[in-house]
């Protein structure tokens, strides 16, 4: 097991940029699989972006492909979530979460290991 935290949300203004951190301790943080996901009020989650733990390889969704950049930082045991150009339809509670696997999976129910979540409220 991991334990993982995030970091890094606030209210934006559309356009605008935040970095959000999702910082992990415990077992081995560079053999996770690391996606984000996010949830709005009255949707299911759904994933956001991925990284594999070895090789770099990274995943996103349609909606924030060009504008969301992931990356980690093993040897800081922490996993970033690069968000540009922001959209008031991008307004969620964002959350990482991390397996045991080369690859990240898009499912949510693949995961044992979430975060408590990071609001991130885009205005218009």
């Amino acid at each position: 097991q991991v334990q993982l935290v995030e970091s890094g949300g606030g209210l934006v203004q559309a356009g605008g940029s935040l970095r959000l951190s999702c910082a992990a301790s415990g077992r081995t943080f560079s053999r996770y699989a690391v996606g984000w996901f996010r949830q709005a009020p009255g949707k299911e989650r759904e994933f956001v972006a991925g990284i594999r733990w070895i090789g770099g390889g990274t995943y996103y969704t349609d909606s924030v492909k060009g504008r969301f950049i992931i990356s980690r930082d093993n040897a800081k045991n922490t996993v970033y979530l690069q968000m540009n150009s922001l959209k008031p339809e991008d307004t969620a509670v964002y959350y990482c979460a991390a397996e045991i696997s080369l690859t990240p999976s898009w499912s949510a129910g693949e995961y044992h290991n979430w975060g408590q979540g990071t609001q991130v409220p885009v205005s218009s």
